[in-house]
């Protein structure tokens, strides 16, 4: 055991060094551009560098996952570059181009990130809901034989003040959450000041309300030791009274300042004074500075202890900056040290000048100590990503003979699926925020089940009460029902999204939500694109279409977010068939994983796959009969086709997307009436139909003249004196841009404001996308055109 503990101390200093060296000198020595201050948090890297080396070397096993403090990813990387997984190259170009990144990215770093971290708490949540679809996983037959392993997040005790945390607390409540650990760097400081005084006995009783162990990790191997000697009692007393505006400040001034201030409130208690004296300025500093979060040793015990798969929150009390000449200060959240600092301290550390970068730099037995880090457990497999093969999606179809909404069509697509018994089906999981029944999932979930780890009767049926929703819990089910908190939606669907790769067991998760409130989740939803998961979320219902909901459930926004969000391919179709064909394609969309090579049809990288976004609606539309062209179909998928196309001589294409089609079309039966060339784009992708425009004008601009995209084939052989009438039930941006494909005039008709109660005709007719108005605006193009006659003013 001593060894082990020697080891750990040595692997200790190791990262402290090289974290603290990499970040001096991206910002003291490396040639810069621009003269900026380049970052990088020395000091709360360092308050986390024994919880880490105690985590890390003695109580992980392949099968965990950890999501590093944001803060903390320094330690990281000098962590992976100690253990091979890193390369010298890009730790000297941290925060630069190529580099490592300013925090643990799965996507832009090449070490072994299990999940990423940034947005402050978010890296928190999703270890929880990780803990869950690992649950889901290992409940079927085709995740048995996966390890159920431990959740762990490192986390900023700041990060506490982050609201998605406690909502997270609440579903792992309600989910029988198992098998999680957060490890709080209780350093007492944050990047404006000083943590409130008392505010963690408040947190650790929220914990302890939602059935968590809380662990506190005060007192460090010397301190319990001084605290058995005469005195000791009196001195630890001291400690817990001390206030932490006061330790931190008299741990920056150092032993004699320390010495001081005992000796003044208890100097004169008699074994206290010699148990201060005995202690050299140096040994009374480490003595006051070794809380339990910055001991090693206490830390590998405090793990170790741990028997149970319950979750646990240990709170660890650390320095911020430990170690280090900046330690204590409240500045030094993004301070740095001064080369001045950084020499004396790489005196202090025994680190020869030439040796920085040196792994092994002030290891007196380099061999030994390798072969101690060859058999470290957590390490032993390698770089733990995972894959899975691609299942075969059935075929996708949905009657499409009546009136159907796309929303009731994504329901019955589903409900399909559920009959069968395809592979595809058995992998997907589905989720929402406490609207399962009101957007489209309830079939599915009466066929398939809720989730749980336990069964659990319904006892409508159990009673014999007439029910629609026959929604038994079992260990065999598919569905994960959700509070209401979007966040946690995001986080989940994030979670099991990246299935394949943390435990080799592909999911296809599906999430619904009322697309008003996919907002509220924006942060999550982000989050979960950058790290690469796949998932499917829709979107329903949408838009002012969804009238008399009235303003608050109407949303105005969300298509431009799906043409914004990176790793999100976003969708708005108007009719079923459409539906059906982009979900087969989103089926295997969301399976892919190419190297990024565009597709010289579209200029899209669909190879390299990623998430979809659908945003549908409740509004009944009669469908346009059997379509089963490839024209059609591949123009579905590629944003954009021709239900009525445009002649020689074409003067006006009205162009929409999604709920609004029937106005479109009956406004180019209106304006027909009067000019004989009007055609129609349904637009079932803005998003796609704008990606592949802009990628081909700079693969043009490389010089390949060539590239041409396909929403400039469906635009280009348009005359020039054509007007582009766009309309959608969302902003109006997004759907302007297409006269800049080809230099065509627009009119745009959209929303732009909040909506109100009303029906749909009304708001339509209030926002200008009813026929008459859509019409109109055609007929006020021309000056001395016939006016066609409308309804009113938009």
């Amino acid at each position: 055991m001593f060894d082990q503990i020697q080891h750990l101390k040595t692997v200790e200093q190791r990262l402290l060094w090289l974290s603290h060296w990499m970040v001096h000198n991206a910002n003291h020595l490396r040639p810069k551009e621009d003269g900026i201050k380049i970052g990088g948090h020395q000091a709360s890297s360092a308050s986390m560098v024994s919880i880490m080396t105690a985590l890390y070397f003695s109580a992980l096993r392949p099968e965990d996952r950890v999501a590093v403090k944001p803060h903390a990813s320094p330690i990281f990387h000098a962590m992976q570059y100690l253990m091979g997984n890193q390369t010298r190259e890009k730790m000297e170009n941290f925060r630069g181009f190529g580099g490592v990144q300013s925090y643990p990215s799965r996507t832009k770093d090449i070490d072994d990130v299990d999940f990423s971290t940034g947005s402050v708490g978010l890296g928190v949540g999703i270890t929880a809901l990780a803990s869950m679809v690992q649950d889901f996983i290992t409940a079927k037959d085709w995740g048995a034989d996966v390890p159920l392993g431990r959740m762990v997040a490192l986390v900023g005790d700041a990060e506490l003040d982050e609201g998605n945390i406690y909502e997270v607390l609440q579903e792992g409540w309600k989910n029988d959450l198992r098998n999680t650990w957060w490890i709080i760097d209780y350093n007492r400081q944050s990047l404006d000041g000083i943590v409130r005084e008392g505010l963690f006995g408040r947190v650790e009783k929220i914990f302890e309300a939602f059935g968590w162990d809380v662990v506190r990790v005060k007192y460090g191997a010397l301190q319990r030791a001084a605290f058995e000697e005469p005195g000791g009692a009196a001195l630890r007393d001291w400690i817990d009274a001390c206030p932490n505006v006061e330790y931190s400040a008299l741990t920056y001034m150092g032993g004699a300042n320390w010495r001081k201030r005992l000796m003044e409130d208890l100097g004169d208690q008699g074994a206290v004074s010699a148990l201060i004296d005995k202690r050299s300025d140096a040994e009374l500093a480490a003595l006051m500075e070794n809380l339990g979060g910055n001991c090693v040793e206490t830390m590998a015990d405090t793990f170790a202890a741990i028997d149970h798969d319950r979750p646990t929150c240990f709170l660890a009390y650390t320095i911020k900056g430990w170690g280090t000449p900046i330690a204590g200060h409240k500045d030094n959240h993004g301070g740095l040290m001064t080369k001045a600092q950084m020499g004396e301290w790489q005196t202090h550390m025994g680190v020869a000048e030439g040796q920085e970068w040196e792994p092994m730099a002030t290891v007196s037995d380099a061999a030994g100590f390798q072969a101690y880090l060859d058999q470290v457990p957590f390490f032993a497999k390698g770089v733990r990503r995972y894959s899975d093969a691609r299942l075969s999606v059935p075929a996708v179809a949905v009657d499409s003979s009546r009136e159907i909404s796309t929303q009731m069509a994504f329901g019955k697509i589903l409900d399909d699926l559920a009959r069968g018994d395809s592979d595809l089906a058995a992998r997907i999981m589905t989720t929402s925020p406490d609207v399962t029944g009101t957007t489209g999932l309830g079939p599915w979930v009466n066929r398939r089940k809720l989730f749980a780890r336990e069964a659990q009767k319904d006892a409508f049926i159990e009673h014999r009460i007439p029910s629609t929703a026959k929604w038994n819990f079992d260990p065999q089910g598919q569905h994960v029902e959700l509070g209401i908190a979007e966040m946690n939606l995001f986080l989940l669907l994030g979670a099991a999204g990246l299935s394949h790769s943390l435990w080799g067991k592909r999911v296809l998760p599906i999430g619904t939500v009322y697309d008003p409130f996919v907002h509220r989740g924006l942060d999550a939803l982000n989050y979960a694109c950058y790290q690469d998961a796949r998932f499917m979320i829709v979107g329903t219902p949408s838009g002012v279409t969804l009238a008399p909901e009235g303003g608050a459930h109407q949303s105005v926004g969300t298509p431009l977010t799906g043409m914004a969000q990176d790793g999100l391919a976003s969708f708005e179709p108007a009719f079923a068939d459409e539906l059906a064909v982009i979900m087969e394609w989103a089926f295997d969309y969301m399976q892919r994983d190419g190297d990024g090579d565009p597709d010289e049809r579209t200029w899209l990288r669909d190879e390299t796959g990623g998430s979809v976004y659908l945003r549908l609606t409740t509004k009944p539309l009669e469908q346009p009969g059997q379509r089963i062209d490839d024209a059609f179909r591949q123009g579905a998928i590629d944003g954009a086709y021709w239900l009525r196309k445009p002649g020689p001589n074409c003067s006006v294409v009205i162009a929409y997307q999604g709920a609004v089609a029937d106005e479109a079309i009956a406004a180019a039966g209106l304006v027909g009436e009067h000019r004989r060339d009007v055609a129609v784009l349904a637009v079932t992708s803005a998003d796609r139909l704008n990606a592949g425009w802009t990628a081909a004008q700079r693969e043009r601009a490389r010089g390949n003249s060539k590239a041409v995209s396909h929403v400039e084939h469906l635009l280009g052989d348009l005359p020039g004196h054509c007007t582009l009438i766009t309309a959608i039930d969302g902003h109006p941006a997004t759907l302007s841009w297409l006269g800049s494909v080809a230099g065509h005039r627009v009119v745009s008709h959209g929303v732009e404001h909040f909506g109100q109660t009303g029906t749909i005709g009304d708001l339509y007719r209030h926002f200008g996308l009813d026929r008459h108005s859509l019409a109109r605006s055609v007929g006020e193009l021309t000056v001395g055109a016939r006016r066609i006659p409308g309804g009113q003013a938009g």
